[in-house]
């Protein structure tokens, strides 16, 4: 069980002080797949981030598992079982998609990740991530890298950003799997797509902050 009670999220600029999340209390339960959607602006991204421990809430407690997080880092986070990937997956000059799925998952020997993803390992681990991968690919890479740490809450921001209509279908096809198969965990997605909010469990939708 992940819970969020009471969180608020400010930014101050010279001029103002701008209320991106207002007092926003959620729960979300294990097997669930829960899409979190709304305008541009709305603070999707923020929630998410203040999830993994990226952003800090001014106001409010995480609880995970009846443990009080709300102060951990992101790696301690990590430890836990928390993921993200980001809207836009981030690429390192010389990193093969085999160095990505051994730092995920350390002493990774079949790599079976990729397959689940619909990527053949004999054409993508010895690639370098930075230069020779499509849009789609690089999405369902870091799926793939989600999936090698074995991770009981996956947060998606965006996924289909910056794809093509036939790797749309695949990703799709990927969230329907892990829906079928990760009965314990707990599933995050950020998207505007109707797919992706056809496939969930519930559908939160956030405006100008609040629920």
């Amino acid at each position: 069980m992940l819970e969020l009670k009471n969180i608020t999220f400010e930014v101050k600029d010279s001029e103002k002080t701008r209320h991106i999340l207002n007092d926003v209390s959620l729960k979300f339960k294990p097997g669930e797949l829960v899409v979190l959607t709304g305008p541009n602006g709305s603070g999707k991204s923020t929630l998410a981030e203040i999830i993994m421990g990226i952003k800090k809430p001014k106001n409010g407690q995480i609880i995970l598992n009846h443990e009080d997080i709300t102060t951990k880092t992101i790696t301690e986070r990590a430890k836990l079982g928390i993921s993200y990937a980001f809207q836009q997956p981030i690429c390192f000059k010389g990193v093969t998609v085999r160095d990505l799925l051994e730092i995920a998952k350390p002493k990774n020997k079949d790599f079976k990740e990729l397959e689940i993803v619909g990527l053949e390992k004999s054409e993508y681990l010895d690639r370098e991530v930075n230069k020779t991968l499509s849009g789609g690919e690089l999405k369902r890479i870091e799926i793939a890298t989600v999936l090698a740490r074995n991770s009981k809450i996956m947060i998606f921001d965006e996924p289909e950003a910056g794809i093509d209509i036939w790797s749309f279908d695949n990703l799709i096809k990927v969230f329907k799997k892990l829906k079928k198969e990760n009965k314990d965990g707990i599933i995050i997605i950020i998207s505007h797509q109707k797919p992706i909010l056809e496939i969930a469990d519930r559908v939160i939708i956030l405006k100008k902050g609040s629920l």
